[in-house]
């Protein structure tokens, strides 16, 4: 199935996960003082959505108090705001559909530079990365590997092992975005000589 397909027949904690998950990949490293897992509260509440509004208020809290002002960290404390305070499917589905663009977006632009045409994120989760830069590929296959695995422990209590899978992914996944970006500001080029996927 596509990106796509997938976000369209989760429920409601691998909607919740998903979305959790690219937000987590995209925030920009913790500077002295800000909080290194600030979305780690959203991450326990995934499996069974208790206490999701309190949670989402105590991560909000937490990004906004972070030092990190550039744009990335905006658009993810944006996208974060808007989460739903209710831990059903279908507002959570939406969340989790903005979540993918978002991160899909964010490995884009340091995949190439402006006007290369590179493909848009929407075309990626529709049919794949073909084409795609590889970092959007990396993401995508990461997106699609969170749903499946969350899918495919749906019948265990609290899905525990699909979430410790789609943390550890977003971990990694995080570690390379920060990667590249970090050789970037050094001014040393692309994503060449990175493991991307």
């Amino acid at each position: 199935m596509s990106l796509l397909e997938l976000i369209a027949r989760a429920d409601e904690r691998g909607l919740a996960a998903s979305a959790v998950a690219c937000l987590d990949r995209c925030l920009p490293p913790p500077e002295d003082g800000d909080d290194p897992e600030p979305l780690r509260p959203l991450w326990t509440g995934c499996g069974s959505g208790a206490e999701w509004a309190a949670r989402l208020d105590t991560a909000h809290a937490a990004l906004e108090g972070a030092a990190g002002r550039d744009a990335t960290a905006a658009r993810v404390r944006a996208l974060l705001a808007a989460a739903p305070r209710d831990f059903a499917a279908g507002p959570l589905r939406a969340w989790a559909d903005a979540c993918s663009l978002l991160a899909l977006d964010i490995h884009g632009e340091s995949d190439f530079p402006a006007g290369d045409g590179a493909r848009t994120a929407e075309a990626c989760r529709a049919d794949g990365a073909m084409g795609g830069g590889p970092l959007v590929t990396g993401e995508l296959r990461r997106q699609v590997a969170i749903l499946e695995g969350l899918a495919g422990t749906a019948g265990t209590p609290g899905g525990a092992p699909g979430l410790r899978r789609a943390l550890d992914l977003s971990t990694e996944g995080r570690r390379v975005l920060r990667a590249v970006m970090s050789r970037r500001a050094r001014g040393r080029g692309g994503p060449g000589g990175v493991t991307l996927t």
